[in-house]
């Protein structure tokens, strides 16, 4: 296994450079859904061969986005869903203090967009971490062909579902946990994230920054980063930079959910 990088070159055939974002007409580079490695991932399995055809023409276009550019921002009108093909995205929004809250990270296969659902406007920024590309999907054509192709559909539904249980996730790590039960679930949620798209189950390079991360969990900086080092000092994780790598699951495992002595 390897410990996670999202470098890798892919082709592709750039069209007037944005605001740092490059779109790419889906039929100049022919990369279809059902040849995508990510495709279990992102899509519905057990699909047909016609109706993988159909699906193949949900990706209206692609697009290359800059480290620190914004793929979508709060407030703009809501039209398409984000399949992340490569790379890193925080989602935030600003607090009343002018400062950005960290509401999630999304990493290569992932969906992101469905907060414009709800009003038909983005109710936050979508700021890529690293360099990514993403495949444009308008929401119309995905809600026509859901009509269709069943399969589509179920899966748009449990992809809003998993979201509201990741909110239910983080406002209870919000509400009840200390500093080292935080920071251990979002380590461990991390790396399992990460596995199931092939990657080690305990190395990582975090493409996000300590203060990122204490924006998502509601910790300061100083905070995270003396949790940090109290789980290099007893052995659990081993840190240099942003290379992490778990030298005891279990120890983060028993941190989130503490055996009960009788």
């Amino acid at each position: 296994m390897k410990a996670f990088h999202s470098d890798e070159a892919h082709p592709s055939i750039a069209i007037k450079p944005s605001n740092n974002v490059i779109e790419m007409n889906s039929h100049s580079i022919k990369v279809a859904c059902s040849n995508c490695n990510l495709r279990e991932l992102c899509m519905p399995l057990g699909l047909t061969p016609t109706e993988l055809e159909r699906i193949d023409d949900l990706v209206a276009s692609r697009r290359k986005v800059k480290r620190g550019a914004t793929l979508f921002r709060n407030g703009e009108k809501f039209t398409s869903l984000y399949a992340i093909r490569t790379g890193f995205f925080k989602t935030c929004v600003a607090s009343e203090d002018g400062r950005d809250q960290v509401t999630g990270f999304q990493m290569a296969g992932e969906i992101v967009g469905l907060d414009g659902i709800v009003n038909d406007h983005h109710t936050c920024d979508a700021v890529a971490l690293e360099d990514a590309e993403v495949c444009v999907m308008p929401f119309d054509r995905i809600e026509e062909l859901s009509r269709e192709v069943t399969a589509l559909q179920r899966h748009v539904h449990k992809i809003m579902s998993r979201e509201i249980v990741r909110e239910n996730g983080v406002m209870l790590l919000l509400g009840s946990m200390r500093a080292e039960e935080r920071l251990a679930a979002f380590l461990l949620n991390l790396v399992q994230r990460l596995h199931t798209r092939g990657f080690s189950q305990s190395e990582l390079i975090l493409r996000m920054t300590r203060e990122e991360i204490g924006s998502y969990l509601g910790l300061k900086l100083e905070t995270v980063s003396r949790t940090f080092s109290k789980f290099v000092e007893e052995g659990t994780v081993e840190v240099k930079q942003r290379h992490v790598r778990i030298l005891n699951t279990e120890a983060l495992k028993d941190i989130v959910n503490p055996k009960v002595c009788n």
